[in-house]
């Protein structure tokens, strides 16, 4: 009852590709696949701000230019103060 046996897997399986149909489930494996190799690249990179390989060295990075806000006015970008409590 704690595991289930190649028959239930297979029987999911089948399941699963009637449901999603076979070239969903090859777009999600290359979207995850994807992600894994961008994460691995990240954590060789040490952490450091990506940067797009096809720039030139010493090219300014293309940044979107921040907008500020007069006190009191609110952006639905701004960012919000807030409190974490935990229950004891």
């Amino acid at each position: 009852m704690g595991s289930f046996s190649i028959w239930h897997w297979l029987i999911v399986l089948l399941i699963v590709m009637m449901i999603f149909g076979t070239k969903k489930l090859k777009n999600i494996g290359t979207d995850l696949g994807g992600a894994v190799k961008g994460f691995k690249d990240g954590m060789k990179d040490g952490g450091g701000p990506a940067q797009d390989p096809n720039a030139a060295a010493g090219a300014v990075p293309n940044v979107s230019p921040q907008v500020t806000h007069p006190a009191g006015t609110h952006s639905a970008q701004a960012p919000i103060d807030v409190e974490v409590k935990h229950k004891s």
